[in-house]
């Protein structure tokens, strides 16, 4: 694949919300059964985004990031990247790490505190959520850094919002990353609100992919509704971030490996189950942002390119609806004991922690678990 080097003024986009290629686009070379293959994954991601909401509503589970209006974003970034890359998340990547592999029932134990779901399969190159806002920038800098010491062929695509553009670790990963030259691509799911603050309270910049020409590397702003533009834009990324072009003279240093994505986009739901985003944004915001939905858009395309009939798409509702319910039954049917939480605070227990847990024992020996509790 050839370099394609964006500048930070760039928009690309290929497909129109009614789900037609613009005509100064071109549509990535992707096999038939992958294009349907994240359509699927943004179809069940969005039924799974839906049963998890009901889940903490009834109290059956703790509190929850909804991804609503960001799985194109998602889903066509995870096809971007290659079987040695690695996927660094925030905290709303869920439906990129279900297309990467992560078994559903481990992302809804994990949201229901049970630390099992937050141990990723050792044949999977994801690294853990970041909960805390835009700490994770410096965590992918320093990974691709010890990469490229050890001379690997592979790049690290690190996903954040945009209110992790405030936070100081996203300038120190990020400058790091640049002076460094170092294999990262930096994705920032503008969603338009970070929490109840908007992205005019968040930045004086007029994008915030030209963040990027402060660190001395590109920037390129994506309709992050578009799943297509997603893909491509991405796929060039960490195809640069490989296998930087030595003709290249962007940035100061010449070629430069790094990249940072804006995907612009919108969260349809509340930032968390906690939020209430009637208090600071109106219905008809939400609504116009919802007639560029990227499932709907890539449905319309696939059907457009007859990848895509009324029966296909019953078969496939009917296989989300059952995958989504087979991943609650499993992860509700864990029953946590009370010495778990001793097991997860170091890689290995500490004496203190065996006191500790050896402690409760007893008392629950003495007492019982209900009389305990009490």
């Amino acid at each position: 694949m050839a370099a394609v080097h964006y500048q930070s003024s760039d928009y690309v986009q290929i497909l129109d919300p009614d789900g037609t290629v613009r005509s100064d686009a071109s549509v990535p070379d992707l096999p038939e059964d992958e294009l349907v293959a994240m359509y699927k994954e943004m179809r069940f991601a969005r039924h799974f985004d839906e049963r998890t909401i009901s889940l903490q509503r009834q109290g059956r589970m703790g509190t929850y990031t909804p991804m609503a209006g960001q799985e194109g974003a998602q889903i066509g970034s995870a096809h971007a990247l290659g079987s040695d890359d690695w996927f660094i998340p925030s905290y709303r990547e869920h439906g990129a790490k279900m297309a990467l592999g992560v078994d559903p029932k481990d992302i809804l134990l994990y949201w229901m505190g049970n630390e099992v779901g937050n141990q990723i399969p050792t044949d999977l190159n994801i690294f853990t959520d970041s909960i805390s806002v835009g700490t994770h920038p410096p965590h992918a800098a320093g990974m691709a850094w010890a990469s490229k010491l050890r001379n690997e062929d592979r790049a690290f695509l690190c996903h954040l919002g945009d209110g992790a553009t405030s936070q100081g670790d996203f300038h120190e990963g990020l400058n790091f990353a640049g002076v460094f030259d170092l294999p990262t691509v930096f994705f920032c799911n503008n969603n338009q609100w970070a929490i109840s603050v908007p992205r005019e309270r968040q930045t004086a910049s007029e994008t915030f992919a030209q963040k990027a020409h402060a660190y001395g590397f590109e920037g390129v702003q994506v309709d992050g509704m578009d799943p297509l533009a997603v893909y491509q834009v991405t796929s060039e990324a960490l195809s640069k971030a490989r296998s930087p072009d030595p003709a290249s003279d962007d940035g100061p240093g010449g070629a430069t490996r790094p990249t940072l994505i804006e995907a612009v986009q919108y969260r349809f739901g509340a930032h968390t189950t906690a939020d209430d985003p009637s208090v600071y944004r109106d219905d008809e915001e939400v609504d116009a942002w919802k007639r560029k939905d990227p499932i709907t858009r890539l449905g319309r395309y696939l059907r457009n390119q007859g990848l895509l009939d009324d029966t296909l798409e019953a078969t496939i509702d009917a296989e989300i609806k059952d995958g989504v319910a087979e991943a609650i039954e499993t992860a509700e049917s864990y029953v946590p004991t009370s010495t778990d939480m001793f097991d997860s605070v170091f890689a290995e227990r500490t004496d203190i922690l065996d006191e500790q847990a050896a402690h409760l024992e007893q008392l629950r020996e003495r007492y019982g678990d209900e009389e305990l509790l009490e």
